[in-house]
């Protein structure tokens, strides 16, 4: 019956073409699916949509909680990303009720911004932080998978059905003098790259109706490439203030070489190694973590965190970033 019923909604050659995607994805067996998509037939519907989200925010923001020992009424700033669930009321207003924060809690919902929004939230965050003193922010991150399931046969946008797993994070970011001896982490730089500006970038991953009028997000074979440029020139940004001296002229003389004197050699990729102990690099796909351990030279030891995150949970989209982190914390 389950078969029959899988065959009813994709094609024997769009099943096959997304066996092989999971055979290759460097999932396991353990990720997390919502229940409206383990019902015979799916029932992607509003909500489901809306259980889900609840019920990975509530219990991240419960564990928060827990572990922080902070009341909800002293947090001032929230900042909530879910990129194509965005209902009515919004997510922000739901946290605001459940856990009754007070009522000039400045909120932001951000949507559309895709894996990356989990950053760019913390981002956000300090930047707030730098305005209002004394003050707590909490960054909530998921991504909804219930309404975002895509029902065709176009390859590009089956592809999505593979990588996306259910998945949240919640961050408490503290200016508060009385928390720096508690606080788990110290943000020092935040670093980002708009690639909008770029068709190839725009285009990379596009919500889009197929031509039966389904709707998916249609993944582009230039998403790694687009990728790798923005994470080039991140890289670069901050290299000016990471990285040894030794490293850094070794990249200018490489740069002055090939640019001004036209020699013919490679350009100089830096041994971010020397400046950073750990990586957490996006866990996308298993091609996208081959291809960034490759072009930044990294070890598979050092690599463990985001192919561990990937096996176990999947792609999160812009939580994933936070299970990395949590499993660094745990293994070293």
């Amino acid at each position: 019956m389950e078969q029959s019923t899988l065959w009813n909604i994709f094609s024997e050659e769009s099943l096959g073409f997304q066996r092989t995607i999971l055979e290759k994805s460097g999932l396991g067996q353990s990720t997390y699916i919502p229940e409206a998509l383990r019902t015979l037939p799916p029932n992607p519907s509003l909500a489901f949509a809306e259980k889900e989200v609840e019920l990975v925010f509530f219990h991240a923001m419960d564990d928060l909680l827990a572990k922080t020992v902070v009341k909800a009424g002293n947090i001032g700033i929230l900042i909530v990303n879910s990129s194509l669930f965005s209902p009515s009321p919004s997510l922000c207003s739901r946290i605001i009720n459940k856990y009754k924060l007070k009522s000039n809690v400045l909120s932001y919902n951000l949507g559309g911004m895709g894996c990356s929004a989990g950053l760019i939230a913390v981002d956000l965050a300090k930047h707030l932080l730098q305005v209002h003193r004394e003050s707590l922010a909490l960054v909530l991150s998921t991504e909804n998978i219930t309404l975002n399931c895509y029902f065709g046969d176009k390859r590009s946008m089956l592809v999505s059905n593979c990588l996306f797993r259910m998945g949240a994070s919640a961050v408490l970011l503290s200016n508060r003098s009385s928390d720096r001896y508690s606080a788990k982490y110290e943000l020092i730089h935040t670093v980002r790259t708009h690639k909008a500006n770029d068709d190839r970038g725009y285009r990379c991953a596009f919500q889009e109706e197929d031509s039966k009028g389904k709707v998916g997000i249609a993944l582009s074979k230039d998403l790694p490439i687009v990728a790798g440029e923005a994470l080039k020139i991140n890289l670069t940004s901050l290299g000016y203030v990471v990285l040894p001296i030794k490293e850094k002229l070794l990249y200018y003389a490489n740069y002055i070489g090939r640019n001004i004197f036209k020699m013919q050699m490679k350009s100089y990729a830096p041994d971010f190694k020397k400046a950073f102990g750990h990586f957490c690099i996006h866990a996308g796909g298993r091609g996208i973590l081959d291809t960034v351990q490759k072009g930044l030279h990294l070890t598979d030891e050092l690599l463990e965190p985001s192919r561990m995150t990937l096996s176990r949970f999947g792609n999160t989209s812009s939580s994933s970033l936070w299970y990395e982190l949590a499993y660094s914390v745990l293994e070293y």
